[in-house]
């Protein structure tokens, strides 16, 4: 009888802890909007702010009848998506609801007074990949900004960082490599949800001023997470980031896709998830990089042709990345250990000596320093980077630890 007993309490433990995550636009739904009755709101969303039967954002709080929606802006790729990566995104009309959008991926990333006249409230309603060069973050923060020096409240409806709450790599972005895809220093991946982000971002004076913050709690989510483990449905982030296991693979190569001297799948179907270019032995470099034994990785052999970017029509052998344990994977190491090896390979074609050099400001800017490149030039090995790589984690986790909303 006890063991029976404790089978059924270990049988509701786990029924508890597996109910569905709701995010925070399903939270603030259940609450009937009450943060917002009688205030003029604006929206910065695009198509991942949804619910969990995939129902917009916009369309929920445009129809809500205690919530006045007024305005929204859309970040890269626009508040409906139609604009493609790095496109300039213009200032519209919604053709659904007839309201106006704003662009914050324009002639501006940071919303003018002309463009929050009128609004008592700012709603952030975006799904985050959880790493550092992805722009969404950067809009977030600017757009806390914007809100501070408007006198306008604002709320983060929260939502799972992909990549879950534990993993931290990277070093912190430096002074002379902030930009729009390293906008706050943070390390590479970061490890929290986009609600804890905005609180460290306003507490921490990482902003130039402090905004009258809200973030909307999702409930039923844990750090230990993955996005499998949240039962909601993907929608895609950006062109690029098609699959739920996209955001995992961002960070592996996509340091090395600035260089543009390897295709990492951008332009085939398999985006971020593999490394190639005609010049390379499929089989020679699968078995030098297994040969490393990186904890989690296993690479196989991939023959492909790229549709578009880099080696456009050209075909390339190289390998296919799988992650086969998510915990023990260091993400960001992956690409590295590529050029080490593809150096050892094919000296001829050193990465630093053989890229484009245009490209290097942007590949010091998305690594958030000039070091990284400067380093690793010297041998083209990943052990002339990992103390700096990894310099600041443990004080980042320290920090970061006192924004968790979550367990």
């Amino acid at each position: 009888m006890k063991r029976i007993s404790l089978l059924i309490v270990l049988i509701c433990s786990v029924y508890l802890y597996a109910k569905p995550v709701k995010t925070g636009i399903e939270v603030l739904r259940e609450q009937n909007y009450k943060i917002l009755e009688g205030k003029r709101v604006g929206l910065i969303t695009n198509p991942t702010g949804v619910d969990r039967h995939l129902k917009s954002t916009v369309d929920i709080l445009f129809e809500a009848k205690n919530v006045k929606l007024v305005a929204l802006f859309g970040p890269e790729h626009g508040v409906r998506g139609d604009a493609h990566a790095g496109d300039v995104v213009d200032n519209i009309s919604d053709p659904k609801t007839g309201l106006p959008v704003y662009s914050l991926y324009g002639k501006t990333r940071k919303a003018t007074p002309e463009m929050l006249k009128g609004i008592d409230i700012l709603v952030y309603d975006i799904q985050d990949i959880g790493c550092r060069s992805f722009t969404f973050i950067s809009t977030l923060g600017l757009a806390m900004e914007a809100a501070a020096e408007n006198n306008i409240e604002f709320i983060v409806l929260d939502r799972p960082n992909p990549l879950g709450g534990e993993k931290i790599e990277g070093n912190l972005a430096e002074t002379p490599f902030i930009s729009f895809v390293s906008q706050f220093k943070i390390p590479y991946i970061y490890g929290q949800t986009c609600g804890e982000l905005a609180r460290m971002l306003n507490e921490e004076n990482m902003l130039k001023k402090k905004c009258k913050l809200t973030v909307v709690k999702m409930q039923g989510w844990h750090r230990n997470m993955k996005w499998e483990d949240t039962e909601l449905e993907w929608v895609v982030a950006s062109p690029h980031i098609p699959y739920k296991t996209s955001p995992y693979y961002y960070p592996v190569t996509g340091i090395l896709g600035e260089l543009g001297y390897l295709s990492i799948g951008v332009g085939y179907t398999l985006p971020f998830q593999v490394v190639g270019a005609p010049w390379i032995n499929a089989e020679k470099l699968t078995l030098a990089l297994n040969n490393l034994n990186l904890p989690g990785i296993i690479f196989r052999p991939i023959y492909y042709k790229p549709f578009y970017a880099t080696w456009k029509d050209e075909n390339c052998q190289g390998v296919q990345i799988h992650i086969m344990d998510y915990k023990k994977a260091k993400l960001a190491e992956v690409q590295f250990y590529i050029m080490q090896e593809l150096n050892k390979l094919y000296p001829e074609k050193a990465v630093f000596n053989n890229a484009n050099k245009d490209r290097y400001n942007m590949f010091d800017k998305v690594s958030g320093s000039d070091q990284i490149r400067i380093l690793f030039s010297k041998n083209h090995s990943f052990d002339d980077i990992k103390t700096y790589w990894y310099k600041d984690v443990k004080n980042y986790r320290k920090l970061s630890k006192k924004y968790y909303l979550y367990n």
